[in-house]
């Protein structure tokens, strides 16, 4: 996609993906009811406004439920705004794409979540838009929008009045609501042991593009410590990060601490889980001091986004195994198992590829 592939020997390429450049990135001057700072949307209305696209694909609120996901085929960069922020769902994005372009539209702008990306890819050439500019998001596991409600109920006792619901790389959730102060409840404080055994679903579980490597341009969270996190993919992904010019603010990305000890944890949980097991539960007494900790002592920054990525690569090579085993050899890309060879896994005969 990128011209070339992901090279083993340059830094952060094995768990990121190809890039040509990485920032810590916020916009000057946020926007308002920007999940961030608004980057994504930004880039959005940039298009828009230079004429570089005639339409943006995305996705906006359902009417009767703000976290419903609802593809949307924006032709004003006015109408950007109702875009912004997070939504949790599947929602069939790529069912606007044939209509888009029978409306006449030649030159698009898509921003989307790896899977979303991944097909559009595969539909790209055949599709035949002049140019196509993709947007990617990081993703971080997707339910259905009622399971997501079931997930607010746990967190808290009016789900209702939530309006904003962030995962952060500080080890908080950060929740806002329009009546009141926000609330900032650390991971380890989440009631991850009483959601349901199939919350996720298995394609998410055994997802091997957490960092949307396709897109031209990933914006996310995982190694922003406080601001974006920026990859610049290929030359498509540096002319849309021109458009911002200097409204944005670019540093380059920080890390510290050692990913190796919670990605073992990971792994044992993980095992625990994939083999039906119930979660080892950490004591009340302690979720609040190692609450403490994490955000001090864990891995930050372009760590924490490296553990981020061998955690799921690790997830999906023990639930292959669990449920589909047949479908392993197939599934797993052969960039998994040097993230994966540090904590013990390896491909078994049957498991290597031909």
């Amino acid at each position: 996609m990128h011209g070339r592939t992901r090279d083993a020997d340059r830094a952060d390429e094995p768990h990121f993906g190809v890039f040509q450049a990485m920032y810590r990135a916020s916009l000057k001057r946020p926007s308002d009811g920007a999940q961030w700072t608004g980057i994504t949307t930004r880039l959005a209305e940039r298009l828009m406004e230079t004429g570089a696209v005639q339409a943006v694909l995305t996705m906006t609120a359902d009417p009767n439920d703000r976290w419903r996901p609802v593809p949307v085929l924006i032709t004003k960069a006015s109408d950007l705004a109702k875009c912004r922020g997070m939504r949790m769902g599947y929602a069939p994005l790529l069912q606007l794409l044939e209509p888009a372009r029978d409306q006449g539209i030649k030159r698009l702008a898509v921003i989307g979540i790896p899977c979303q990306v991944y097909a559009l890819r595969a539909l790209e050439a055949e599709l035949g838009f002049e140019k196509l500019y993709v947007i990617g998001t990081p993703c971080s596991d997707n339910t259905t929008t009622e399971n997501f409600h079931e997930f607010l109920a746990l967190i808290d006792p009016t789900p209702e009045r939530v309006t904003y619901l962030e995962f952060r790389a500080d080890y908080h959730v950060e929740v806002r609501y329009a009546d009141a102060p926000k609330r900032e409840i650390p991971f380890l404080m989440l009631p991850l042991s009483k959601l349901r055994a199939d919350f996720f679903p298995l394609t998410c579980r055994t997802c091997v593009d957490y960092t949307n490597t396709l897109a031209d341009i990933t914006v996310g969270y995982m190694g922003g410590q406080g601001e974006q996190w920026l990859l610049v993919r290929n030359q498509r992904g540096a002319e849309l990060l021109g458009l911002l010019g200097n409204e944005v603010t670019l540093h380059s990305p920080g890390s510290a601490g050692k990913r190796a000890g919670p990605v073992k944890g990971f792994l044992k949980n993980t095992e625990r889980a994939a083999g039906g097991l119930p979660l080892r539960n950490m004591p009340n007494w302690l979720r609040p001091i190692v609450g403490w900790l994490m955000p001090r002592m864990g891995p930050r920054g372009l760590e924490f986004a490296r553990a981020r990525v061998e955690m799921k690569a690790i997830e999906t090579v023990l639930h292959l195994r669990r449920n589909e085993p047949r479908r392993l050899k197939s599934m797993v890309p052969d960039h998994i198992w040097p993230l994966v060879k540090p904590y013990g896994l390896s491909p078994t005969s049957k498991e290597e590829k031909l």
